[in-house]
This record gives structure tokens, sequence and C-alpha cells, in this order.
């Protein structure tokens, strides 16, 4: 377990990355030039005695590679074969896997009648890591349970992004925190799991200076991959189902559940109108055809 003098103890570290754009004025592929139809966030969570091994998990995946020049991983600069290494590789360590993917095109144009309340400029950005870490910190919570007997902080780390700053991630969880005390909620999604939470335990960092971050990249682009086909060419979900031993599932046990926990598909599969190949990675997850799971039809709620 870790500590600092200036910061609390800590049992479990998540790093958070995406893939896909926050863009919602124009939006593919309703206009030809607009932001990505998916936005994709993801979160890879280890426990704090192997936040240092992440990275060696890194090198030791490029080290797998043939004339990779780069002394980072960067998922969408590889060519398959690399791709596939790395999910492999991942669905080999002692990590968990998350996932929320966004399909924008029924968020087009949307405009957010309470924005001027939410204490961040990238409001979108925002609600998408409220929907990753109901689910990241409902995990830790229950694992450092099982594992420590007692409930244990989660450090937070961010890939760094246009606009993102430490303050205004700090600013946003406290005021969530505040309107969760108050059961002021507006979506009935569940809420986070406070108690694993810090606001001394938020970080953001360049993605070249945190191996867990390449690693978070990773599962981002995956799932992008699995289920993009504008901005990377045709789907292809192998590289996403790859990492199938290390999704988050509820419970965490082999048979648990993956589908709307490990990754989550907003909105639901009838209002996403997903063509027949981008739907393949999220029925591989556990999504039935019958099955459409409640989502929000707006996120003006946060």
């Amino acid at each position: 377990m870790s500590s600092s003098p200036e910061r609390p103890e800590y049992g479990f570290v998540a790093y958070i990355d995406e893939s896909g754009d926050d863009g919602l004025a124009k939006v593919k592929p309703i206009d030809e030039n607009g932001s990505s139809e998916w936005l994709v966030l993801a979160a890879v969570v280890v426990d704090a005695e192997n936040e240092r091994e992440t990275i060696q998990w890194v090198r030791k995946i490029i080290g797998n590679f043939r004339n990779h020049q780069r002394c980072d991983l960067h998922f969408s600069g590889l060519n398959p074969a690399k791709k596939l290494v790395t999910c492999k590789s991942i669905a080999d360590l002692p990590v968990r896997c998350f996932a929320v993917a966004s399909n924008k095109k029924n968020m087009r144009g949307y405009t957010n009648p309470n924005a001027a309340k939410i204490p961040s400029k990238n409001w979108f950005y925002c609600w998408m890591t409220r929907i990753l870490l109901e689910r990241v910190t409902h995990f830790v919570e229950s694992k450092s349970i099982d594992k420590y007997g007692s409930v244990k902080k989660l450090k937070i780390e961010y890939s760094e992004r246009g606009g993102l700053s430490y303050s205004q991630m700090t600013a946003y969880y406290e005021w969530l925190k505040m309107k969760s005390s108050a059961n002021n909620l507006y979506l009935p999604l569940g809420d986070l799991a406070w108690s694993v939470m810090h606001r001394d335990l938020l970080d953001v960092y360049n993605h070249t200076e945190r191996a867990g971050l390449q690693l978070a990249d990773a599962v981002a682009g995956s799932v992008f991959k699995g289920c993009d086909v504008y901005d990377t060419g045709a789907c292809d979900p192998q590289f996403a189902m790859a990492l199938g031993k290390r999704m988050g599932r509820a419970p965490d046990t082999a048979t648990g559940q993956i589908s709307g926990y490990g990754l989550k598909l907003m909105p639901n599969m009838r209002k996403a109108q997903l063509r027949p190949e981008q739907e393949a990675i999220f029925r591989h997850y556990g999504y039935p055809k019958e099955w459409w799971a409640p989502a929000p039809s707006n996120p003006s709620a946060f």
C-alpha cells in the first residue's frame, strides 16, 4: 500500500485515458467533417503494490515488437499484429479493465442547460468519467474489503488532454459528492463509491510519462477500433476481445457479467442504431439483441 507525507494511503490506482473526442456540434456520420462518432473512456485498475511494475509491464510489451522506434506505447500508431500482442499481454497482467463507449449520434448539437452549474469546461468528458468511475469505484470498494478487510483509497491518474486540469477535476468531484450527499443526482445510474475517493489522490499526467496511462490508452483504443468505422477504417473487435480475462465483471468472478459493467454502451443498443459490424464487440461481451439496457435520454444531469 502506498503513501506519502502529503497524501493519504491508497490501495489501488486507476489510470484513465480516452479514444475519440468529445465534440458534439457536428458528429459523424451525420456530418461528413464532424467529430468522431464515438468517445471511449477506459480505466486500468492495479493494486498499489504493482504501481511501479507498470513500467516493466510496458517495457516487456514493447520488447515483443520488431522494429519499434518509440520508447512509449501508443495504440493507434501500432500495426494490427502489435495491437494484438499488446492486448493479449494486458490480458495476462494482474489488472482490471473498464470502458465506457458513447455513440454520439444522439448527442449531436446537444447543449447542456446545466453546464453553467458544472465546475468544469469539459462537461461531456466529466460526465463520461462519472459513468466510468461508478464502476471503477464500486470494484475497488468491493475488492479492497475482500483483500484487506476494510475500504482502501483509490488514486486516479488521468491522461492529459486539451483543457483538462487538476483543479477542474477536483472541483467537479467535490461538486458531485455534495450533490450525492443531498440525494440530488438526477440520473438513476447509481453513484460513485465515495468511500474510496479523496481529492488529494487525483492527478493529470502526459501519456508518455506514465506507463499505466499507456495501458489505459490501449484499452480505450482497442474498444474504439472495435466499433469505429469512420476514423480508423473497418471495425476490428479482435483486439478488445483479447482483453476478456481482465475486463471488469460483476461480481468479480469468472462468470460475472461484463456487459454494462466492464464495458458500458451509451446509449442503449436500440437508440445507438449501430451497424451490424459495430455491434460485434458489445455482443461478444454479453449484450444480447433483445436486451436494451436503460440509458439516460440526455446527460443534462451530472
